[in-house]
């Protein structure tokens, strides 16, 4: 526990200089956030809170930075997209499942390819269309609200986004069955719905999974594609503190509230999962529409992190190294940090 950790250190420098602001704590004792700047040659051991606009640590003045999945990384995820597309094709085939394990992957590289080889400006915010139409539905009038869809990509592009909607494919007809009320009830869009579905399409805006495949899976290629052509070699994360104040982070973003408790495991090793997880997923929350009309037309959304939430080493601009140690019972940007200033700095 960083208790136990701050005791080690508080004894073992006892004697030192650089130690002589750490008293050895009870065991049971509480470990308060210290905010203030410690001096150049001193030992920190303490519970900080991390600055979330900016992610400098207020004692060190070391600043947190975004642990994100390296190169092989991404392509390990990508070629485990792949395999579960492929597999779940053939879990569901009602013919010949090996040829629909194939069509799933091949679909899958078809639109991987698509992403990376289309013109126009790069897509910074992937939209999980279903969840987002059947978002609080689960009322009498709930339906697959494409009102919905449109209010959330109208305040990502107000946001400096340029949103991708991605949906199943029975949501491109103008009725289908749908998820809330009784089991098989059809839904037939409005003149107004199929206005917005229609308008999205041809902008380029809305992307229609092919029939049987299961989006999730395109949703999440989508937030790792190279998008080579419309990208151009441009960087498309966004720095903290920018000009256009914009959310600082990874681009391309991902909207959904799904927790994605179905591929965790089967994806990528924990760490790996978290990496993706915390540095594209964007939550968000509003009133839930009946029909095209909503009483409270604000939205609320959950910035995906911008500093990772794992151990992580940082230089400190005094010198040495500042470590930050995530704490699971503490507040979300706490952290225990360590420094032990350069030997050079010690007045023995």
């Amino acid at each position: 526990s960083a208790r136990k950790l701050y005791n080690s250190l508080a004894i073992g420098f006892k004697d030192e200089h650089v130690g002589r602001n750490l008293e050895e704590m009870h065991t049971l004792a509480g470990m308060l956030p210290m905010n203030e700047a410690a001096e150049d040659d001193e030992l920190v051991a303490n519970r900080i809170s991390v600055d979330h606009k900016t992610a400098i640590c207020p004692r060190t003045k070391a600043t947190l930075r975004l642990v994100m999945l390296e190169d092989d990384q991404r392509k390990q995820l990508i070629h485990s997209l792949h395999q579960l597309a492929k597999s779940e094709a053939k879990k569901f085939s009602r013919g010949d499942k090996k040829a629909d394990g194939i069509r799933a992957a091949e679909e899958l590289s078809r639109f991987a390819e698509y992403l990376d080889t289309r013109t126009g400006k790069p897509f910074t915010a992937i939209v999980d269309g279903a969840n987002i139409a059947y978002y609080m539905q689960n009322f009498d009038q709930g339906r697959f609200n494409y009102h919905q869809i449109q209010f959330v990509v109208d305040a990502l592009i107000k946001m400096k986004e340029y949103p991708l909607v991605i949906i199943p494919f029975k949501y491109g007809f103008d009725s289908f069955t749908v998820t809330t009320g009784v089991v098989g009830e059809m839904q037939k869009l409005a003149d107004k719905e199929r206005a917005i579905r229609d308008s999205l399409m041809e902008k380029g805006m809305l992307y229609r999974v092919p029939p049987r495949l299961l989006d999730d899976y395109y949703w999440m290629m989508a937030s790792v594609s190279d998008q080579m052509v419309s990208r151009n070699g441009i960087d498309l994360d966004v720095a903290p503190q920018n000009e256009d104040g914009r959310w600082p982070g990874t681009r391309p973003m991902l909207v959904s509230n799904d927790q994605m408790r179905d591929h965790k495991l089967e994806l990528l090793e924990p760490r790996l999962f978290r990496r993706w997880y915390s540095s594209h997923i964007v939550n968000y929350n509003f009133t839930a529409f009946v029909g095209d009309e909503c009483i409270d037309r604000e939205i609320g959304f959950s910035t995906p992190d911008f500093f990772s939430r794992e151990i992580q080493g940082n230089p400190a601009p005094s010198g040495g190294t500042a470590w930050h140690f995530p704490v699971s019972d503490w507040d979300l940007d706490d952290r225990f940090v360590i420094r032990i200033p350069p030997r050079s700095t010690d007045a023995n």
